[in-house]
């Protein structure tokens, strides 16, 4: 049996914990007795049969400040908790490699090579060509793209679209979908979640520049192979590593034109956010649509980079994810741009068509024992500790099962019209 406990104790220890619902606290110690008793109460509710559990938001346990310690033990039991529920609710879904959102079913085929490293296995997206085609066209560039890459270390998974549509990867589901794989395989195969990677070929290079902006905090780099952005925005990049493949020659759809104009924005990107918007942009001489399997030196590439889930700038264009890295919005806005920086205990905020934010926080970004300060235009507009709770801590694994990006605080601000 897999140990995914050994699996994840990496993650857990680096991490932390995050914070719970903020509020302008006192600046007295957290009752260390009160913190204990918490987690205690916690226990003694993940020890009841699930189907006779209440749901967990309505118990007031989980709104007692915790101390750090108690956290970190929080966190624990309930992941331990998550990869039980997972192993037994999804253990047909992994066995039969086809998930399921409503009406749409993604098939996938995966392999795993290499040794396991400590901190759990890489994992590779790979997204097929095609788009709109007879089924058994598309069935056929999945079947290329099952041995079209090889990795030396790692799980490498090849879906197939549930769709066969000109925009088979970056439908809405597609999104859902994604999510579930990577919650499944860092349970079944102990992937490490800061080591996931997405690519994709022609229609899944078009996949790829849609869903690397919008989708960047739960990968580690992108690579889009012969692809075509459409309206995508890079503005999302700038904490993910993003190369570029496209054959010279290849004029369909103006995909090198396009490639070489996108090269262009990482650039400027770049220029002005010299710690961020890192990428590789290629057009192979001589190839078109076809390049001749050179773009695999996109895998080796990829693997350089590890994930670093609460980095301390974020860009967020909104679509439609409600988080993003250490931010979260319940209503967002599709364009609409946020953007935060962390320096030591303060937290500054410039943002384009949002009026709330919810700003989450762990003991890994700064020190949850002491005020935190949230500023926009230079201006304060929250004061005051973020108090750990196990409310947080919950919800923010529950939402995406990844032990890496799990918040124990957050602090739901307003924001002026325009806090450029």
């Amino acid at each position: 049996m897999i140990n995914v406990r050994t699996a994840v104790s990496v993650i857990l220890l680096t991490s932390l914990m995050a914070i719970g619902a903020a509020h302008a606290a006192s600046p007295d110690a957290i009752d260390a007795a009160a913190s204990k008793h918490a987690v205690a109460q916690l226990e003694a509710y993940l020890k009841s049969p699930r189907a006779e559990r209440p749901a967990i938001a309505g118990q007031a346990f989980t709104q007692t400040p915790l101390t750090r310690a108690d956290a970190e033990r929080a966190q624990q039991l309930l992941w331990d908790d998550h990869v039980a529920i997972i192993r037994a609710t999804r253990a047909d879904e992994m066995k039969a490699r086809r998930l399921t959102d409503s009406e749409h079913v993604m098939p996938f085929f995966y392999s795993v090579t290499g040794d396991k490293p400590v901190s759990g296995r890489s994992l590779y997206i790979s997204m097929h060509g095609g788009g709109n085609a007879p089924p058994r066209v598309n069935d056929q560039q999945w079947e290329n793209q099952k041995r079209l890459y090889k990795v030396p270390e790692g799980v490498y998974v090849a879906p197939r679209a549930p769709t066969n549509t000109w925009n088979l990867w970056h439908e809405p589901h597609i999104d859902v979908l994604f999510d579930r794989l990577i919650e499944d395989l860092i349970v079944f195969e102990e992937v490490d979640p800061n080591r996931v990677y997405i690519m994709g070929y022609s229609a899944g290079g078009d996949g790829v520049y849609q869903l690397a902006p919008r989708m960047a905090d739960r990968f580690a780099a992108a690579s889009m192979m012969a692809g075509h952005p459409n309206d995508a925005s890079p503005l999302g990049l700038r904490n993910l590593p993003f190369s570029i493949h496209v054959g010279a020659n290849d004029g369909g759809y103006k995909r090198n034109e396009v490639a070489a104009q996108w090269g262009e924005k990482l650039d400027a990107l770049h220029d002005a956010d010299p710690d961020g918007y890192v990428h590789w942009v290629t057009l192979y001489a001589g190839k078109g649509h076809w390049m001749d399997r050179e773009d695999a030196a996109a895998v080796p590439w990829m693997a350089k980079f590890t994930r670093n889930p609460t980095p301390d700038r974020v860009v967020w264009r909104q679509q439609r994810h409600t988080r993003f890295y250490w931010l979260a919005c319940d209503t967002p806005e599709k364009g609409a741009v946020v953007r935060a920086t962390r320096s030591g205990q303060t937290i500054d905020l410039a943002a384009e068509g949002v009026t709330q934010i919810t700003v989450r926080l762990n003991d890994h970004m700064l020190d949850l024992d002491r005020d935190v300060t949230v500023t926009t235009a230079g201006r304060p507009i929250y004061a005051g500790r973020a108090s750990r709770t196990i409310g947080v801590i919950d919800k923010t694994l529950a939402e995406r099962g990844d032990p890496a990006s799990v918040f124990s605080a957050e602090i739901v601000v307003p924001l002026p019209a325009a806090s450029k």
